[in-house]
């Protein structure tokens, strides 16, 4: 059973319509309206039940789905369902327009001219809670009037319970979400009364806590302050959890707010009161921040999971946070942690507040014979935005491979996700705001733009992340990324950037030796010098460290495409791409295979890959130069042509001697490279 219909939901009702046909209020009791007047809902819950679900559903759903999510064996579900159906029509169908839609087998309902207070909440989560105007936030908060179909449970209905409880804590997440954007971004005393509002929906929300003290401090109420620290103690205590951050964070705010006002003046507002003080600053600066992420344990609807006859569920989820630290860029939770959060029937959204990290990972495990589904869904703790979800089905024919292969995948979307989600975070603070975890993500996202321009600007951010945090393995590691691109690119002299490539990856392992970006680092370095055997070693090393860092086997798929094993660099071009089939270094992936197909003599499906590596929005001159060059040699000369004008666009001067100098090819790779030159006039 899908627990998420909401997240799907499109264009099924308009965020704010002028006078809606009907009003459906679903946060909270469930209630109908029409111009201002409440309608008479129908007595039997399983109708109400079936309107709630079908108002949320993003498509039409099947009468047959209808009746296993509402019915447990009558003798009669299609005919309990035609009855409720009717109630439905009874309430919000009208003369002018009839809103219950039975097309064949399918059932949905149409509210285009309708408002539903759960759309538009969810709406603002995924368009992003910080975009929202104050105005806008409050109307979303003013229209919560409760739990997520308060009072509406249904008994025997084990697949509706489900859903409904999941919908319950993804609106009481976003609830506190949208509770937390206004305590932030108002002014300490409008803020206040969503503080405690929050604060009443997650009461060991550290952030909540955190904000509360801040504006008790700002308004002069130390005493209230210092009351609400010590119940804070004692409550957390109670719970077995951890307050021991609090009271120092207690302490910064008082300073704060004795130092930061003029005389006489009233304390200031800070639009970021979760880092604004130079003693925060002076915390980031001290020590590398990841991003932190908590892996819950995987909820196992299989039919036997009751009498725990196989576990996988928990296999699978440990399996992940363990891969998830071997990567070394995040900060993972331990599972001892999330199992005792779990236990204790507290839900995702809860736990990441609770936790006080910046995503977290929940799912379903469905084993229904030979069949395997996992389904899985990164949520962003504070703005409980769904970043990323997946449905992974596979048939159990060695259950060891079938949990390898979908925790490798798992692990490798959820890394590059945060990857991207704190990359374009980054992109938008001003640079002289940045620490050395965000001025290296604004690195990484000039660094994916493989310009001369952009280049430059990586390694200005990379080398601010160094400075501010010496100890930063990963921003090393950028920076040796960026001098190696300009010795491979030519877009500089090639000897002092390979020396700085090399100076850079050795910072990086002296900061951090197990993280695989550092050998990662080291291998590309060698590599620049000619050392082949040495930087396919230290390749090697950075999967044995992580085997799921994408960029470990592509970069190995690099280097022995070009002078090494190519059946082996294909296979490892291969691996990155199931790792990470949206990675930015997608074309280099795919022109390493096509290297090698082309050292095979498999020259047309060598072209054909080349293509698709020219195809990447991000494509340099030298991926295109591999695809002119394949194409030639299958004797596709007017694709050739058209792919050799595409680097004469990027690079006029670009000629063959520009292409082998920037590879490491053996001699006969280089012999063939050199004959596709030759047959389009590029030699």
């Amino acid at each position: 059973m899908d627990a998420r219909v909401v997240a799907g939901v499109e264009t099924s009702a308009p965020l704010d319509p002028p006078e809606p046909g009907v009003r459906i209020r679903l946060l909270g009791p469930l209630t109908v309206s029409r111009k201002g007047e409440s309608l008479t809902l129908p007595a039997s819950r399983k109708a109400r039940a079936l309107l709630a679900y079908l108002a949320l559903a993003p498509r039409p759903v099947s009468r047959g789905h209808l009746c296993e999510l509402l019915w447990d064996g009558p003798h009669d579900p299609r005919g309990e369902l035609r009855w409720c159906l009717s109630k439905i029509r009874g309430v919000i169908d009208d003369t002018a327009r009839h809103r219950v839609i039975a097309h064949d087998d399918a059932i949905s309902l149409d509210l285009t001219d309708c408002a539903v207070d759960a759309i538009e909440v969810a709406r603002a989560m995924q368009t992003g809670v910080a975009l929202l105007s104050a105005t806008r936030a409050r109307a979303l908060v003013a229209s919560v009037a409760g739990d997520f179909l308060d009072g509406l449970d249904v008994e025997r209905s084990a697949n509706f319970t489900g859903w409904l409880v999941a919908q319950r804590r993804q609106f009481r997440s976003a609830h506190a979400a949208l509770l937390e954007h206004l305590s932030t971004t108002l002014p300490d005393a409008q803020a206040l009364p969503y503080i405690d509002t929050w604060l009443q929906l997650a009461p060991f929300d550290m952030q909540a806590h955190r904000r509360l003290l801040r504006v008790l401090a700002g308004l002069g109420r130390i005493n209230d302050g210092e009351r609400h620290l010590a119940c804070t103690i004692a409550q957390f205590d109670a719970e077995g959890l951890s307050a021991a951050r609090l009271p120092r964070d207690w302490q910064e705010a008082r300073a704060q707010a004795f130092t930061a006002p003029a005389a006489g003046s009233a304390p200031s507002f800070s639009p970021d009161p979760l880092r604004p003080s130079e003693a925060d600053r002076g915390r980031a600066l001290a020590a590398t921040r990841r991003a932190s992420v908590a892996m819950m344990p995987l909820h196992d609807l299989s039919a036997d999971a009751a009498a725990g006859r196989h576990g996988m569920a928990d296999a699978l989820a440990h399996d992940v946070i363990t891969r998830l630290a071997k990567l070394r860029s995040l900060f993972v939770i331990a599972q001892g942690t999330v199992q005792a959060l779990h236990q204790r029937h507290i839900g995702a959204e809860q736990a990441g507040r609770m936790l006080d990290v910046d995503y977290v990972i929940s799912g379903t495990l469905r084993r229904d014979g030979a069949r395997l589904t996992v389904s899985v869904e990164l949520v962003e703790t504070r703005t409980a935005r769904i970043v990323w979800t997946e449905v992974f089905a596979q048939t159990l024919d060695d259950v060891f491979q079938v949990l390898d292969e979908i925790g490798n995948r798992i692990v490798a979307c959820v890394a590059s996700e945060i990857e991207m989600v704190e990359r374009n975070r980054a992109i938008l603070k001003p640079p002289n705001s940045l620490d050395a975890w965000e001025a290296h993500h604004r690195g990484l996202w000039h660094m994916y733009r493989f310009n001369p321009a952009d280049n430059e600007r990586a390694r200005h951010f990379f080398a601010l992340a160094v400075r501010l945090d010496p100890s930063f393995a990963r921003a090393y590691a950028g920076l040796s990324f960026t001098h190696f691109q300009n010795a491979f690119q030519g877009w500089a002299e090639r000897e002092p950037d390979m020396d700085q490539a090399m100076e850079a990856a050795r910072q990086s392992l002296l900061a951090d030796e197990r993280d695989p970006a550092a050998s990662w680092a080291m291998g590309r370095a060698l590599w620049l010098r000619g050392r082949h055997d040495e930087a396919v070693t230290e390749l090697q090393r950075s999967i044995e460290l992580s085997p799921n860092f994408a960029q470990g086997h592509y970069s190995l798929a690099f280097v022995q495409a070009q002078a090494g094993d190519a059946q082996a660099a294909i296979a490892s071009s291969d691996h990155s791409r199931m790792l990470s089939p949206f990675d930015p270094l997608l074309f280099g992936m795919l022109g390493a295979r096509a290297i090698a197909l082309v050292r095979l003599g498999q020259f047309d499906t060598a072209a054909d890959w080349a293509v698709k590596a020219a195809g990447r929005p991000n494509a340099h001159p030298h991926i295109f130069g591999i695809a002119a060059y394949s194409l030639a040699l299958a004797g596709r000369l007017d694709e050739a042509r058209t792919h050799a004008q595409a680097i004469c666009r990027l690079h006029p001067a670009y000629r063959l001697a520009d292409f082998l100098a920037a590879f490491r090819l053996d001699a006969d790779g280089a012999a063939r490279f050199r004959k596709g030159a030759e047959r389009i006039g590029m030699a």
